[in-house]
């Protein structure tokens, strides 16, 4: 299992915390640090079952600056959304939590980081 994170987001410190509390197995990516490429954004939309404007934090000041609320929520437009989040990580909704199951979670609640879990054998290390 892995976690998209920023730190400094409250959201992200609660779902990392859910998951030592339970003893999960995962890794971190601070994903302002090491953004996720295009190809990997495509991946994660996959596994989630989300478009990119799903996932697109479109009241950042980046987005406002980009012009996003005006961007076409279509298939013609959804490269430019995949790559406006590739070259702007901040703009990701987060956390992002990939399942052993191959599918993915917006990790916003306590119980979408709990669904992530059950995906994932309830996670426990051993």
């Amino acid at each position: 299992m892995e976690i998209w994170i920023n730190p400094a987001c409250s959201k992200c410190r609660s779902a990392v915390g859910i998951l030592d509390a339970e003893g999960a197995r995962y890794t971190v990516r601070k994903y302002l640090e090491e953004p996720p490429s295009s190809d990997e954004l495509r991946a994660v939309l996959e596994r989630l079952g989300l478009e990119p404007w799903d996932i697109t934090r479109t009241q950042e000041t980046e987005a406002e600056e980009l012009g996003v609320g005006a961007w076409g929520r279509t298939d013609a437009e959804r490269e430019r959304w995949i790559e406006a989040l590739a070259a702007h990580p901040r703009l990701i909704q987060r956390p992002i939590i990939t399942a052993d199951d191959g599918s993915a979670v917006v990790g916003r609640s306590e119980d979408a980081v709990r669904d992530a879990l059950a995906r994932t054998g309830g996670g426990r290390t051993s």
